[in-house]
Parts: structure tokens; C-alpha cells; sequence
């Protein structure tokens, strides 16, 4: 319970201490070509990868995203991936979705694993710069070909490929689990299960009987937050994509008598694809 209260905490001072939001990256790329410069292509890049935890396991209990217990459940269970600061992109890369294969015909399938970003590997092999995937044992298991996961894991590193796709979370829509410590002065908001890009670039909340839509902050991982008050629900709130600028907007998501460490789902999703 002290941990609990103290990462409340902690998260309030981030979100108060915070400079004002800068020019998100969603301002800096519009679709086509600038798209892909942001990530958002087809293209097949060069990578490293490891994997850890049990060796058909379904990787991190929780993960700086911030996720918690959903990366154990359907549908992030065994999809569960830590990726080195160049995806990670300060938790701005949280929820993105990837494509993972190797390459040796001897022990690899030409079949791809999907892998969500749910954890940040800021050192070793991830740090400089490198682009780097540390799986799950069940994620890395599942580019070898059939009855040759043993092996592919005692390669230990492994030369992959990878490139961004669409997050589909097969029916589920956009939801909201307001953090605890949250109050009427201070709302703390983590996202789950956007679909398409997966990613949020900012993100933004309107109170009840207001026209006026207030920019939150990214604090960490998939968490945004505001410092303002008092505040009075219902929410809308609305979402922008990182890469290609798709918004969102879920009206009255969040209820009057809302209350901390609930889960808000929406009736909306962005579409499957990129």
C-alpha cells in the first residue's frame, strides 16, 4: 500500500513539475512520405533480439508502460515486448505494435511474431542507439520453425528484421484506468487497447458543460495526467495518434462519480490499421 501511495505521488510531482507540453510529433508528420520517416511503413529494418523471464513465458509482470496485469492476460499474453530507447521513445512508443522475424532458414519460420511494446530495456545491448527487441520466451519461441524453439533459444541473440503494424485487440475498445491518487485537482489516466497505430502523441479532456478541451501531459510510459481545478466529470476525452495524427474522441467516457483505480471502456477504437 506505501508503494502504491508513493508512485501516486511521485506521479503527481512529475505531472506538476512537468514544462508545457512541446511540439508534439504528431504536429511534425502529416501521411505519405513523412509518415514513414515517423516509423509508419512497411519496410523490413535490421534488429537484434533477445528473450527472458520462463522459457514459454509470457515475459514482464507489469513493464514500464505501466500496463500492469493486462500484459499477463488475452490479448497482450506472450506478445509482450522490451524495446530499447529508440522505440521507446521516452513511453511515447507504449502500445505500438511490431513484426518480428529471423532470419536463419536453418531454425527460423518465415513466420513473424506481433509483439506489443509494453516494457523499455534502456541498457546493453539497447543502449547507442541500437534498435533492439527483448521478447518474452513465448514471443521469441514463435519464429522458429515448428519443434525448433529450444534451439532458437539457445542462440540467445539473434540478427531479426522488423517493421511497424497495425495493433488489433480483437474486438476490445479504448479504455481508461484512472490512476490512483487522482482528484479533483490532479487526473491521472492510463490508456489501453488502442487499435491501429497504437500509440498516443497527445491527448486531451473536456469537463462537463465546457467547450474548452484541456492538453494533458505525458508523464511515463501510457500515462497522461492534468494539474487543474476543481475539476468535474463527466470526461470526453480525445486521443492523437503519434505517427499520422488520427484523433479520437471518446465523449463522456469518464463518469461524474468517477473513482481511482477504476477502468472506463469506450465505445470507440481507431481503425485496425496503419
Amino acid at each position: 500500500m506505501a508503494s502504491s501511495r508513493a508512485l501516486a505521488l511521485a506521479l503527481f510531482l512529475l505531472c506538476a513539475l512537468l514544462p508545457a507540453p512541446p511540439v508534439s510529433a504528431t504536429l511534425l508528420f502529416g501521411g505519405g512520405e513523412s509518415a514513414k520517416k515517423a516509423g509508419v511503413d512497411a519496410e523490413w529494418r535490421p534488429a537484434t533480439a533477445t528473450w527472458y523471464g520462463e522459457a514459454e513465458g509470457d515475459g514482464s509482470d507489469g513493464g514500464a508502460c505501466g500496463y500492469g496485469t493486462l500484459v499477463d492476460v488475452v490479448p497482450m499474453k506472450a506478445r509482450v515486448g522490451s524495446v530499447s530507447p529508440v522505440l521507446f521513445k521516452d513511453g511515447e512508443g507504449c502500445g505500438a505494435c511490431y513484426k518480428v522475424r529471423c532470419l536463419d532458414r536453418g531454425v527460423c519460420s518465415r513466420r513473424a511474431v506481433t509483439v506489443v511494446v509494453t516494457d523499455e530495456c534502456p541498457g546493453g545491448l539497447c543502449a547507442f542507439g541500437r534498435t533492439h527487441f527483448d521478447l518474452s520466451g513465448a514471443a521469441f519461441s514463435r519464429m522458429a520453425v515448428a519443434g525448433a524453439g529450444g534451439r532458437l533459444r539457445d542462440r540467445g541473440q539473434l540478427s531479426v528484421v522488423y517493421r511497424r503494424t497495425a495493433c488489433k485487440y480483437g474486438g476490445k475498445n479504448i479504455a481508461f484506468r484512472v490512476n490512483e491518487g487522482s482528484t479533483n485537482f490532479w487526473l491521472s489516466l492510463l490508456v489501453e487497447f488502442e487499435d491501429g497505430e497504437g500509440d498516443i502523441g497527445s491527448m486531451q479532456i473536456k469537463q462537463a458543460n465546457s467547450v474548452e478541451w484541456l492538453d494533458m501531459r505525458h508523464v511515463w510510459g501510457a500515462t497522461w495526467c492534468l494539474v487543474r481545478g476543481p475539476l468535474v466529470g463527466p470526461f470526453s476525452v480525445r486521443l492523437t495518434t503519434l505517427s499520422a495524427r488520427k484523433t479520437l474522441t471518446a465523449r463522456d467516457v469518464i463518469p461524474r462519480n468517477w473513482t481511482p483505480k477504476a477502468t472506463y471502456t469506450s465505445r470507440l477504437n481507431f481503425q485496425p490499421s496503419l
